[in-house]
C-alpha cells in the first residue's frame, strides 16, 4: 500500500523552559521574591515612564538613576523594620536598633511596660539583619540592572559578554541568596513584606 502523499505538519519549535530569554525572566522573577513587594512594583512600574521605554536622555537617565537609588535605599532600611500584634489585634511597625524596636506609630496608652520590655528583648538589632539588607541590596540592584529598560537605558552598546553576564547573573544571584537568607534565617516581618503569620 502507497504512503499517503500528506505529510504530518511539523509541530512549531519549542521555546519553552529552556530558552534562554525565558530562563533569565523566570530567574528576576525569582529575585523578586526576595524583595519587599512595594519596591518591586513601584520600580516596574515607574521604569518605563522614566527610562522612556529605553530610549534615554539625560533627564531620563537622571530619573531612571534616581528611582533605582530610592528603591536600593528601601530595600536597605526595610531589612530593619519589623512588626508584632499585640493582645488586643492591633498591628505596629517598626525599626530595630540596638535598644529594641522603635515603634513609628507607637501611643503611650497602648503598650504596657511588660510589652515594652518584651520590645527590647526581642526585637534588638542583630547581625542577621546586617546579612539582610546587604543581600536584600544586591539582590535589587541586580533585579534592577536585569532590567530591559535600564539597560537600553545605560547600556545600550552592550557586546555579547556583558548580554551573557546580565543573562546569568539573575539564576547566580538567587541561588547565591536564597543560600545565604537559609544559612541566616529571620524572622522579622517589615514595611512592604506580605506574611504577617505568626506575629504578636
Amino acid at each position: 500500500m502507497a504512503e499517503s502523499s500528506f505529510s504530518q505538519p511539523h509541530p512549531p519549535p519549542n521555546h519553552g523552559s529552556n530558552h534562554p530569554a525565558h530562563k533569565t525572566l523566570a530567574s528576576v522573577a525569582n529575585l523578586a521574591n526576595l524583595l519587599p513587594n512595594g519596591t518591586v512594583l513601584a520600580f516596574q512600574a515607574l521604569t518605563p515612564s522614566f527610562s522612556k521605554n529605553g530610549s534615554c536622555q539625560l533627564s531620563n537617565k537622571c530619573l531612571t538613576a534616581s528611582i533605582i537609588i530610592f528603591c536600593a535605599i528601601f530595600c536597605l532600611l526595610s531589612s530593619f523594620t519589623d512588626s508584632f500584634i499585640d493582645k488586643d489585634g492591633k498591628l505596629y511597625y517598626g525599626i530595630a536598633t540596638f535598644k529594641g524596636l522603635y515603634i513609628f506609630n507607637y501611643n503611650n496608652i497602648d503598650c504596657d511596660e511588660d510589652m515594652m520590655k518584651e520590645l527590647e528583648d526581642k526585637y534588638k538589632l542583630n547581625f542577621i539583619d546586617f546579612v539582610h539588607a546587604f543581600v536584600s541590596l544586591l539582590v535589587f540592584m541586580i533585579f534592577a540592572l536585569s532590567n530591559s529598560n535600564v539597560q537600553s537605558c545605560f547600556f545600550p552598546e552592550a557586546g555579547g559578554n556583558e548580554n551573557a553576564l546580565v543573562m546569568n547573573l539573575p539564576l547566580g544571584a538567587g541561588v547565591l541568596s536564597s543560600f545565604l537568607f537559609t544559612i541566616f534565617p529571620t524572622t522579622r516581618r517589615g514595611i512592604g513584606y506580605a506574611d504577617m503569620s505568626n506575629r504578636g
